[in-house]
């Protein structure tokens, strides 16, 4: 794969990314489903630049640390839940 080189020598992937790139970035991770797919592809894909690549690890991240607090809450309100009406068999 041959980079594009800018006439400052910096490569394609270096450019800092215009308003422009970034609200049609923002446009795609408003799809469903191609969001995901789409934040993969520019985390760990070849051509992405590097400021949205960044971006994309970053969200990636985020949204692991939220899935687990969020798999912890759950369980632990549900058990309370479950103890509550384990206790309190008649109403």
């Amino acid at each position: 794969m041959s980079m594009e080189t800018t006439n400052y020598g910096l490569d394609q992937r270096e450019k800092v990314m215009t308003v422009k790139n970034w609200l049609i970035t923002s446009l795609i991770l408003m799809i469903p489903i191609a969001n995901i797919v789409m934040l993969f592809v520019w985390a760990f894909g070849d051509g992405a630049n590097k400021n949205k690549s960044n971006y994309a690890k970053a969200s990636l991240i985020m949204m692991a640390i939220f899935i687990v607090l969020y798999a912890i809450f759950a369980i632990a309100f549900f058990s309370l839940f479950a103890d509550v009406l384990s206790k309190n068999t008649t109403f």
